[in-house]
């Protein structure tokens, strides 16, 4: 393994004779893993160096594996049936409501939970209170257990909805974007309860606008419990002023830091804010008289007129008249038409796509599309798509880790629906991209400096390994004394034979020329540096 995973590398990259920091290695490597491992820390310099490209289907295998979660045989052969064109128009007007195969949907809808989200949290609250009153230690410690237990089913639950989705839907673009949209509008599971409210935060506040405007979508975040909670405004009141949801829809969600709002702009839309929060009691908030009428209230979400500052206020050089709820909606469409959130929402989408900071010209171009079509995220993504600048940068498209495991996943396995995602799950979080693990808000970073590491390496080679050799537990189902299903990956298909094959670099050719197993094989192709791309 050490020879031919060094025949890899040593013909592109002369390796430092100090150490790399390579993490600890597990109790029990053998010595004779260490130097490979060692070799394997820095394909992150060599999967920065340009790769042989071929024309016809290996650039249309390019675009395609650019817009999804990765290539398939299955895929690919839809995509060379429609042609670029049909196929993309398809992807970039997918339905709201997602596709999915029967089996997989079966899948999905039995991790759905089988209540609202209001009679959940609801309950969730109730369960809290009665471990809080159980005078016994032990029972009281028993209970805060359950309601742990109950929260992190959620998660898991909700991680593993996502990534069927993220493996099987037909409309893949619509799936990039909604890991792309919900690492702008990160909330952190390990905040309060949001574990119980993130799957729904995914399924009806981020997918259904990944396709549409994007005024729209920011809207959605807003009224979605769990950002709420996550950025405190739940408890943003007139005389208890937090500005810290106000903050980061500007700074991260919208314009941009340094693009021209104040200190007093953050303000101001804090006191815009106050009165949004969270309301999970049955009965309806007691009003004033005279406010009565301007009470909103949908699940769990509520604009109480009670806490709302009603005096006027000035936000980026527009007089905002206090009357309530009527106030969020003219700050949103004043944030969102600025020309600093065009630019910052374009170069989001063309950075995360491209893999690399665009140019500014292609910013402005996108931020000129953006502002003429009111902010419609399919004009500005088919702009991006048809421009010169994502033609040419398909050796900048480093993946994260996210994009890694469902990659290869994807393609060892085409279309066969695995009955397990934890291994997935597992994989991310050793990777550092753990689904709705992200605790800052402004989200996992994509740039192939954060995930190019050594450490990285060493371990994608280990997981690499795993997917490589057998299902790594992808097929046992998560039922009690559950067998697995034999599977085996299948990457040497038709897909790699008519037109991966011909994107490799001789190095990578000759490595895998010596592999002594199809396990071996795999290995080394999922290690290799044009997969990373």
């Amino acid at each position: 393994m050490e020879r031919r995973i060094e025949s890899v590398i040593k013909p592109n990259l002369r390796l430092p004779q100090s150490g790399l920091n390579l993490p600890r290695l597990a109790t029990g490597t053998s010595p004779a893993m260490i130097r490979p491992l060692r070799c394997l820390a820095a394909l992150a310099l060599l999967a920065g160096s340009a790769v042989s490209t071929a024309a016809g289907p290996a650039d249309d295998a390019a675009f395609v594996d650019a817009l999804t979660w990765g290539i398939s045989p299955s895929s690919f052969s839809e995509f060379r049936a429609k042609g670029r064109e049909a196929w993309l128009r398809e992807q970039l007007h997918s339905p709201a409501q997602p596709r999915l195969p029967a089996v997989v949907q079966a899948q999905v809808d039995a991790l759905a939970p089988k209540s609202s989200l209001f009679d959940r949290i609801a309950a969730l609250q109730a369960q809290g209170k009665e471990a809080n009153a159980e005078p016994d230690p032990e029972a009281k410690q028993k209970s805060r257990q359950a309601l742990q237990a109950s929260l992190n089913a959620s998660v898991k639950d909700a991680a593993s909805a996502t990534l069927l989705r993220a493996l099987y839907s037909p409309d893949q673009l619509r799936e990039r974007l909604t890991w792309i949209w919900f690492n702008r509008f990160n909330v952190h599971l390990g905040k309060a309860n949001i574990r119980a409210m993130v799957g729904d935060y995914v399924d009806t506040a981020i997918r259904p606008h990944a396709l549409g405007r994007f005024r729209d979508l920011v809207e959605a975040t807003l009224r979605h419990p769990a950002m709420l909670r996550y950025l405190d405004n739940a408890d943003n009141a007139a005389g208890h002023i937090n500005e810290n949801y106000a903050r980061e829809l500007l700074e991260l969600h919208t314009m941009g830091v340094g693009t021209g709002y104040t200190q007093g702009d953050v303000e101001n839309l804090a006191r815009i804010l106050t009165g949004i929060g969270i309301d999970a009691r049955p009965e309806a908030p007691k009003i004033r008289p005279e406010r009565q009428a301007d009470l909103v209230r949908a699940g769990l979400f509520v604009f109480n007129p009670n806490r709302h500052d009603y005096g006027d206020k000035v936000l980026l050089g527009h007089t905002i008249r206090g009357r309530g709820w009527a106030e969020i909606g003219e700050a949103l469409d004043i944030i969102c038409s600025q020309p600093a959130t065009a630019r910052n929402v374009s170069r989001g989408l063309a950075r995360s796509f491209m893999g690399a900071e665009p140019s500014g010209a292609l910013v402005d171009y996108m931020a000129g599309v953006f502002a003429k079509s009111g902010g419609d995220i399919p004009t500005v993504l088919d702009a991006l798509v048809h421009s010169r600048d994502f033609a040419t940068s398909a050796t900048a498209r480093f993946k994260d880790p996210m994009r890694y495991v469902l990659s290869a996943v994807r393609l060892a396995y085409d279309g066969r629906p695995i009955l397990n995602t934890a291994p997935m799950q597992g994989w991310l979080n050793r990777l550092g991209e753990g689904l709705f693990n992200r605790t800052t808000p402004d989200g996992y970073p994509l740039d192939a400096a954060s995930w190019s590491g050594p450490g990285q390496m060493t371990t994608r080679f280990e997981i690499a390994r795993q997917i490589g050799s057998g299902s790594a537990g992808l097929f046992k189902a998560t039922t009690p004394d559950a067998s697995e299903v034999p599977a085996f990956p299948l990457i040497q298909n038709e897909l790699y034979f008519s037109t991966l094959a011909a994107t490799l670099g001789e190095p990578t050719r000759a490595a895998l020329s010596q592999a002594v197993s199809p396990q071996d094989w795999n290995t080394l192709f999922l290690s290799s540096p044009e997969f990373m791309r």
